[in-house]
């Protein structure tokens, strides 16, 4: 999108607004399979929780995707956005019985990563097949708290435990239809997404009844102006290979599933804010918005980055700037950022916002999340209201601490 464009919407709209260029995503979504186009069979499961408007998830239904979810609320939100069943995949971690239970009532396809779970449920209901979440101890992603296929990691039941698996399964007479692992986000080094995938093949010769194998996602995207990114195509041709000479040996075609969330939709959005202020310190120039880490919490809590560009003054010098919020709190989006001259009132765009940014936001410091709008066919359509104050407490329950009544004791 344009900076006039995004411009125009912060207009119409007001800030902070979240806004999502369709055509990005289509662009990924359409990068990614032709990458794998020498799969005879191939999946994308878009994960969910990355972005769940349920406008993106009907625009990417119409690309052909499936999606994967990781909590009942996020299976009912893709039915109501129009999946079949069939198209969603339940992966969840630490939830109950009784979740996976009312997933499994849905339909939708199940994935365990916890060998008492799986126990379970393949003695409850043996008849319904079961996807496994292996973890193959592969350290993967730039950051610790994404990186899940290490050894110490919540996610998966560890490949020293496939002899309890196998166990299970005899025991109970269930069927394992897919295997699934997940090494985890902004992976760079394609060699060690391979080697992880030969666990994964490894593990898969032990199951007889495959339909697909699942590897997970975590595709890295460029942040900033010359930054890596996961090579898509090499990955796509060395995988595809290995994978297609996997199904000869294992002597049918199976399904090769990916469930890429950043990297469909990350950088399709665009996040504006407003300057409140721009106020000068003894060291520093802080440029406030009307925003704080409520709406955007990933350079927090990951320390992620997010390029920020001044589209008010385009072609203005560049000074530098701290950019923070204004919430109660040490809310930095970035430390002393090359940024054109800034001045009260102007629109900062924060770039890279399509993923983990909205989907995160809160109603900290009671203050209302933000709208959305998706950029579509030249046109920018709201897809979710800016919420108000009766948002906020809808669903609280005030208590009438006005009406005492005395109680008296029987003698």
């Amino acid at each position: 999108m344009l900076d006039n464009q995004l411009l125009k919407i912060a207009q119409d709209f007001g800030s902070p607004v979240y806004v999502y260029d369709a055509e990005k995503i289509e662009n990924q979504y359409k990068r990614l399979t032709s990458a794998f186009k020498n799969v005879k069979k191939l999946k994308i499961n878009y994960a969910v929780k990355a972005l769940s408007n349920i406008s993106i998830l009907k625009l990417l239904k119409s690309l052909g995707s499936g999606i994967d979810t990781v909590s009942i609320q996020e299976v009912q939100l893709g039915l109501a956005a129009g999946f079949s069943p069939d198209q969603i995949i339940f992966t969840p971690n630490g939830v109950s019985l009784d979740e996976i239970e009312e997933a499994s009532k849905l339909g939708v396809k199940i994935n365990i990563d916890n060998l008492s779970i799986l126990e379970q449920f393949g003695t409850k209901h043996p008849k319904v097949p079961v996807c496994i979440r292996i973890n193959p101890h592969v350290m993967a992603g730039g950051n610790a708290n994404i990186s899940v296929g290490h050894i110490d990691s919540k996610f998966g039941i560890s490949i020293h435990q496939i002899p309890h698996i196998l166990r299970i399964v005899e025991n109970t007479k269930m069927t394992i239809n897919g295997i699934h692992m997940h090494t985890g986000s902004d992976i760079l080094d394609i060699e060690v997404f391979l080697y992880a995938s030969e666990i994964l093949f490894d593990t898969a010769k032990q199951f007889k009844n495959l339909e697909f194998i699942d590897f997970g996602s975590g595709f890295k995207v460029p942040y900033k102006q010359g930054d890596i990114e996961t090579n898509i195509e090499e990955l796509g041709k060395k995988l595809s290979a290995r994978f297609n000479d996997f199904c000869k040996s294992y002597g049918k075609d199976l399904t090769l599933a990916f469930e890429p969330g950043k990297f469909l939709v990350s950088e399709s959005g665009s996040f504006l804010t407003k300057v409140n202020a721009v106020k000068q310190t003894t060291s520093t120039v802080f440029a406030q918005v009307d925003s704080g880490f409520n709406h955007l919490i990933r350079p927090m809590f990951y320390g992620s980055h997010h390029d920020i560009v001044n589209i008010s003054n385009p072609k203005g010098r560049e000074r530098f700037y701290t950019v923070v919020g204004y919430i109660c709190e040490t809310d930095t989006f970035g430390n002393n950022r090359r940024i054109n001259e800034i001045n009260d009132g102007d629109i900062l765009s924060f770039k890279n916002a399509g993923a983990y940014c909205f989907s995160m936001a809160s109603n900290y410091n009671s203050r209302f999340r933000p709208a959305e709008v998706l950029w579509y066919n030249n046109k920018a359509h709201l897809i979710r209201k800016r919420e108000t104050f009766e948002d906020i407490i809808n669903n609280q329950v005030e208590v009438d601490f006005t009406s005492k009544k005395e109680t008296v004791l029987a003698k």
